[in-house]
This record gives structure tokens, C-alpha cells and sequence, in this order.
């Protein structure tokens, strides 16, 4: 496994650790989670959580460009990953961003030069970026952090528009990673996204009759250029953003073979929907399975970590919100008293003040993780700032003495 040179503030003692030790001693495939008892507080940690492969590899990129051109200016086409804390680090530094999260010019293509250094996200980008990238002359290869995994999901939709497939990519329309996706296919590969299973629903009346009106209306900005529902639903494949809840895109995929089934019957379905794997990356899919080792636990309080535009963030809260009481906040800053914490409403896209949230009780239970673009200090911190307002001391260096008995 690739070792990565990262900002040691992005590590932490006690959390970071007690990753490492069970990475060192477990198989992957043990998802039980972490359990850190101090004084009347047990905190449940998911196996997997935090920083990911593809994360890494795009801080340590944007960290080695700042410090190896002092003198250049270094462009971001937009944030490299969905977590404020790294995107505010960096802009301290000096990285200027491009585009809002959104697309939304914040500098204009015009005031980057062949001198510039331009870094791509982890999300990739759209050909139409690259090409003004490779217009003006500018190097890319070494500053390039596209997560490998969105690549593999471009290469399997690439290698199904060569056989004539429709692509349906289930992802978010807003975000940049759908976005790049949708773009890095020849202009010609009739391609539509869809959000949810509801959607999928909906595109499913025009796959069995072409003729149902209202599809360029209901699909606005969702499909490619001459998209044709007459011809172009014959043959279909799905690919996701990598981000996404796993049993959705699950559900998708089912819901769509048995609507080909229902069109075209059993014998020839093969020649109608392709067998695609499931295009979610590793890290969403451990992260998402670790999470929901711990739903049968009698867990009191929630709370997840990560940017609020962050996709797999998102995922996991929707995971814990079925079953306890969950807190989404973008660091441990959003606690501002053992009275009252800022939290996100994610139906209404804002942050809520709360007011008594933590729990009373003899014996308290807390779940406490972190996206894939969540530093462990920012959970570290999380933690500490917990047993404060219990007035409950850590001894972390006892801690981690304690859990490698048990190895």
C-alpha cells in the first residue's frame, strides 16, 4: 500500500493510532467497530471512516505543488475534495480556486497563463475544462489528482458506449464528479442522469413507450445532445458517481433489468442491459458497511463529519438517521456549548441551531465518524471536546496501551 506524505495536523494521537493498530493486526474484512470507553462515555467508531486513497493522493499533490513552486501561481479548477478545513488550508496558502462547487466562475479563464500551474480535483473534471487547460499550453499530468476510481468508472462506461450502450449514470447533476463523468464521453454516446430510484421510475415510462410526452421537460439538462427515446433505450448500461448509497444503485440497476425484461422479454436480455459491477469505490463501499455494523447497537447520539456538499458524508447520514438520533456538522467547531450545537439539515440545505442536544443518562453511547475527506484530528478534536463538556479526563496514551492487549 502507497505510503502518503501528508500535513502531520491532519493526523491525530489517539484516533489515528488506533486505525493503524487494527489495519496492522485485523483482516479488512472485520468491520466491527472501535470502542473507546472514557469514564461514563462509550464512543463507537466505524472501522472505516476518514481520509481515503484517493484523498490522499490529492493532498499530497496539492501540498507538493505549493511547496516545490513558491513562486507560481497554483489554480484549483475547484475545491480538490468536500471538506472546508482542507479547502481553507489551502487557500491560506495561496491556491486560488477557479469555480464554486457548483460551476460558478470565481476567476475567469482569461487570468490563467502557460506559467500557471492548474490542479485537477479528485472529482475529475470536463473535457471542456481540459481542453482550455491544453489550449493554453498549460502541464497537466503532474497535477492531476483524479481520484483512480472515478477514472475506472469513465473507462467502464467508455468501454459500453463502444458497444453501443446508453449510459445511465445515477449521480448527483450538481456535482462535479457527475459532471465530469457525463462530459468525458465522445460527444455522440447518448447519456442521461438519473438521481434516485423516483427518477428512475420516471425514466422507465419512456423506456417502454418512446411516445410518452414531456421527456426533454422532465429531463431538462439531464441528457446529451440528439438523446432520441426512440432509438436510444434499446441497449442500456449503468455507472454511478462513486459516491452514492450502495443499495440504491443497486436497486437502480435491478429496477432497470427487470423494466428490459418487461420490454423485451428473458431470452435476449443480455443483448439489452449490460452486467455492470457496481462502480462505487472501495472506500464508499467499506465506509457505508462499516457504519451499519453498528445500527443494532443502542446508540444515543450521532454524529458525522464532513463537508456539507460532500456526497459520501451525506450517504453515511442518511445511513445513521434511520436509526438514531444524528448529527451532521462540518467539524467539532459546530459544538459551540454542551447546550447548543450548528448542525445541517440536509432536506433543507441549511444549518439549525439546537439547543440540550447531548444526552443525560448513567451510561452514554455516542457513534462518532467521518467522511472520506474528514481528517481523524477534526474526529480527534470531536471527541475531546465531548469529554469536556462531561468533564471526563482522556488518558490517551493509556487508552492505546489497552486496545493493543487485545492483540
Amino acid at each position: 500500500m502507497k505510503h502518503f506524505v501528508l500535513p502531520t495536523y491532519y493526523d491525530s494521537e489517539l484516533i489515528s493510532e488506533l486505525k493503524e493498530i487494527r489495519t496492522k493486526n485485523e483482516k479488512r474484512t472485520d468491520y466491527s467497530p472501535t470502542k473507546i470507553s472514557i469514564g461514563k462515555l462509550n464512543f463507537f467508531i466505524p472501522k472505516y471512516f476518514g481520509f481515503c486513497f484517493g484523498v490522499k493522493n490529492a493532498i499530497e499533490i496539492c501540498y507538493k505543488t505549493i511547496q516545490e513552486n513558491p513562486q507560481k501561481k497554483i489554480y484549483l479548477i475547484s475545491e480538490i475534495i468536500h471538506n472546508p478545513n482542507v479547502n481553507n488550508d489551502l487557500k491560506k496558502k495561496g491556491v486560488k480556486f477557479l469555480q464554486k462547487s457548483n460551476g460558478e466562475t470565481i476567476i475567469p479563464w482569461n487570468k490563467v497563463t502557460k506559467n500557471d500551474i492548474v490542479i485537477i480535483p479528485a472529482f475529475g473534471t470536463t473535457k471542456e475544462n481540459m481542453s482550455i487547460i491544453q489550449k493554453k499550453g498549460i502541464e497537466t499530468k503532474s497535477y492531476d489528482t483524479t481520484c483512480p476510481f472515478v477514472t475506472k468508472v469513465w473507462n467502464r462506461g467508455n468501454d459500453l458506449a463502444k458497444k453501443d450502450y446508453t449510459i445511465l449514470i445515477h449521480g448527483k447533476p450538481e456535482h462535479e464528479e457527475t459532471k465530469a463523468t457525463f462530459s468525458n464521453f465522445k460527444h455522440n454516446t447518448p447519456r442521461i442522469i438519473i438521481k434516485n430510484i423516483k427518477e428512475a421510475k420516471l425514466l422507465s415510462k419512456y423506456i417502454l413507450n418512446p411516445n410518452e410526452p414531456d421527456f426533454k421537460k422532465t429531463f431538462k439538462g439531464r441528457f446529451s445532445k440528439k438523446f432520441n427515446p426512440k432509438k436510444d433505450f434499446q441497449k442500456i448500461g449503468v455507472i454511478n458517481q462513486t459516491t452514492m448509497l450502495a443499495e440504491e444503485t443497486q436497486e437502480i440497476s435491478y429496477f432497470f433489468e427487470q423494466i428490459m425484461k418487461k420490454k423485451y422479454g428473458n431470452t435476449h436480455i443480455k443483448n439489452h442491459i449490460a452486467n455492470t459491477r457496481d462502480t462505487l469505490c472501495y472506500a464508499t463501499n467499506e465506509n457505508q458497511t462499516s457504519i451499519k455494523e453498528l445500527i443494532n447497537l443502542n446508540i444515543d447520539l450521532a454524529f458525522i463529519t464532513g463537508g456539507y456538499n460532500s456526497s459520501n458524508t451525506s450517504q453515511l447520514v442518511k445511513i445513521c438517521e434511520k436509526y438514531f438520533g444524528t448529527y451532521f456538522i462540518s467539524s467539532e467547531k459546530k459544538l459551540i456549548s454542551e447546550n447548543e450545537i450548528i448542525h445541517f439539515d440536509m432536506k433543507k440545505k441549511i444549518e439549525k441551531i439546537q439547543k440540550n442536544y447531548l444526552p443525560n443518562k448513567k451510561v452514554i453511547n455516542f457513534l462518532i465518524s467521518g467522511g472520506a475527506s474528514c481528517p481523524d484530528s477534526v474526529l480527534e478534536r470531536l471527541l475531546e471536546k465531548i469529554c469536556k463538556f462531561y468533564n471526563q479526563p482522556i488518558n490517551k496514551k493509556k487508552i492505546i496501551k489497552n486496545f493493543l492487549l487485545k492483540y
